[in-house]
């Protein structure tokens, strides 16, 4: 199965048509369309592409025949040693103690709504 197959299949177990993935994942249009006549998906664009459909870029490269979805990674924000980082950037304590106290403010409306 080549990459563009993976890719449509994916796809449509997701509820989702090609351009509609190819939007979701910043890619033009038409982007997916061009890898069933041959060309390949840059490094970016196959990752893109796999956050967006939920599996890992080696199922969508024929690498892993696992579709299972991709393991995200959880943190505990509330966590005092978690370091926190934006776009690549640390965030400054002051702007990460707001972060955690909105975090906290959420968690209680959360916690009333459910009562």
């Amino acid at each position: 199965m080549t990459t563009f197959e993976r890719i449509k299949k994916v796809s449509k177990t997701r509820g989702m048509n090609l351009k509609q993935v190819a939007i979701a994942s910043g890619l033009s249009e038409n982007a997916i369309y061009r890898y069933n006549q041959g060309v390949e998906p840059s490094g970016p664009a196959i990752k893109a592409i796999a956050d967006t459909l939920n599996v890992s870029t080696e199922y969508l490269l024929g690498i892993d025949e696992d579709t299972s979805l991709t393991q995200k990674k959880k943190v505990d924000i509330l966590d005092d040693e978690t370091i926190l980082a934006f776009d690549g950037m640390e965030i400054e304590e002051s702007e990460k103690e707001k972060l955690r106290d909105y975090a906290r403010y959420i968690i209680s409306l959360r916690e009333k709504e459910n009562k």
